[in-house]
């Protein structure tokens, strides 16, 4: 299954590489099979890129799930709140893993918001705050977690769907960030957090955190 946020880039690469292998067939045959080689191995890896399998959430309660695929690369107390220090979770997300975002907790989205910003590594920390990222709040009633789409050195395009005002539920779809980026999330004192870095996580199915 692919995802249908990546349906326009899946267009362009294909038609680039209809043009590069067209091209193609004006060189000598070593040069043809050199460049018809590269044209299938990147139209393997856009299919691989964009695809998006199905995830089911874990049948419990009072639970808050990983918006993301990656591995876990920070667990930390962030900032100050009129709530209390919250809990960071980064999330980094490899050009390997599925981008496909999923929402994290059932309830109300009470706040969007896009920042334009850098381009730095994901992995660098500075790009919690520098990159261009999109801000995303859901409360339930009970707790209120926020956390960000940001994007990395490579990914140039943040897609988010959510509408403000939307009811959602746990685990559905909402979003991608393409090639490569991170997610963090931040979780009221009130959580408990279930992860630690190094850890992996699959987007709508990995527990993060209890409250």
């Amino acid at each position: 299954m692919l995802a249908s946020y990546g349906y326009s880039t899946m267009i362009k690469v294909l038609l680039l590489c209809m043009v590069f292998g067209a091209a193609a067939m004006l060189f000598p045959a070593e040069v043809q099979f050199g460049v018809l080689l590269f044209i299938g191995l990147v139209i393997l890896f856009t299919l691989y890129f964009f695809r998006d399998p199905q995830r089911t959430a874990p049948d419990e309660q009072r639970v808050i799930l990983a918006p993301a695929d990656g591995t876990i690369m920070l667990v930390q107390q962030h900032g100050q709140r009129r709530d209390g220090n919250p809990m960071l979770v980064s999330i980094f997300m490899s050009p390997f893993n599925v981008h496909v975002n999923r929402v994290p907790l059932s309830g109300k989205v009470t706040h969007l918001r896009y920042c334009p910003g850098k381009f730095l590594m994901a992995f660098d920390h500075q790009s919690m705050e520098s990159n261009e990222k999109m801000e995303i709040g859901i409360d339930n009633g009970e707790i209120e977690i926020h956390f960000n789409q940001v994007s990395g050195f490579l990914a140039r395009r943040i897609v988010c769907t959510l509408k403000r005002g939307e009811m959602v539920k746990i685990g559905k779809r909402f979003g991608m960030i393409k090639f490569g980026s991170r997610v963090d999330i931040l979780l009221p004192p009130s959580a408990t957090v279930t992860v630690k870095p190094g850890e992996k996580t699959r987007a709508g199915e990995t527990i993060v955190a209890r409250y």
